[in-house]
């Protein structure tokens, strides 16, 4: 049957403006030349006795789990999963979950720091006509997505809040994602928000609810808006840190042609 593969990811690179000042990747490219060279210090390989005096190519990089598009185990938010549990790693996570229905929520209209509740996912599901079941895979597409690579990325896009996550996590599910830098809004609308309402418990409560509950996403994904509301599956499988909080992948989402 003829299939369509969308890839869901961005490319990890320090050309752009991805993370926060001081928390992006770093890349050092080492070309066929010094890869010569390194094969002869190292195996005692002479330079001019490899093919077109030609080593290999390598890349060596200073990241952090978090860079580029990852999965967020539990451990992330706290360490302490539904009320008290041990929270899961990434290398614990459950490739069952990885792969699944995908539903697409669009919130591409939504305002920068606009914290998305409950009733708004409700409404958004009534609007695509889908009932959430266990297993399926929540992507949400905000403004953000369209500001990759650009200095406002990081501001940019709404976020879930609290109140919506839980409301995903006790109809069954357990692995959603956002084409933001962040599952909840951006951290300087949160600080914000909490500077007028005195309300501590505004920060990062879409990832505390984890504490509460028990799921993991995705952040930086790509290509959402190419997706349908639903009709896709998704597969999204993170690499194995050992006691990682989080995970390295490339989702990709599979349509029917």
């Amino acid at each position: 049957m003829p299939r369509r593969i969308v890839d869901l990811s961005v490319v990890l690179t320090d050309k752009v403006a991805s993370d926060p000042p001081g928390l992006g990747p770093k890349i050092t490219y080492v070309d066929h030349d010094a890869g010569a060279k390194e094969f002869e210090q190292i195996f005692g390989m002479p330079v001019e006795q490899q093919l077109d005096q030609k080593g290999a190519a390598v890349e060596r990089l200073e990241l952090t789990t978090h860079n580029g598009t990852h999965m967020d185990a539990p451990w992330h938010y706290h360490p302490t999963m539904n009320n008290g549990e041990p929270a899961m790693t990434i290398d614990q996570i459950p490739l069952e979950w990885c792969m699944g229905p995908g539903v697409k929520f669009d919130f591409r209209k939504r305002p920068d720091g606009h914290v998305i509740t409950a009733a708004e996912v409700e409404a958004e599901l009534d609007r695509i006509g889908h009932d959430l079941k266990p297993g399926d895979i929540v992507l949400v597409n905000t403004r953000a997505g369209s500001r990759y690579g650009h200095d406002d990325y990081v501001a940019a896009g709404c976020g879930m809040g609290r109140e919506a996550t839980l409301w995903l996590t006790e109809r069954g599910m357990r692995v959603c994602g956002t084409d933001a830098w962040s599952w909840d809004a951006p951290l300087a609308s949160q600080m914000a928000r909490i500077r007028e309402t005195g309300d501590w418990s505004l920060f990062w409560e879409g990832h505390k609810a984890g504490a509460e509950t028990l799921y993991c996403h995705m952040e930086k994904l790509a290509n959402l808006d190419s997706l349908p509301s639903t009709g896709f599956e998704v597969m999204a499988f993170p690499v194995k840190v050992e006691k990682g909080s989080a995970g390295w992948c490339r989702p990709v989402a599979i349509l029917k042609d």
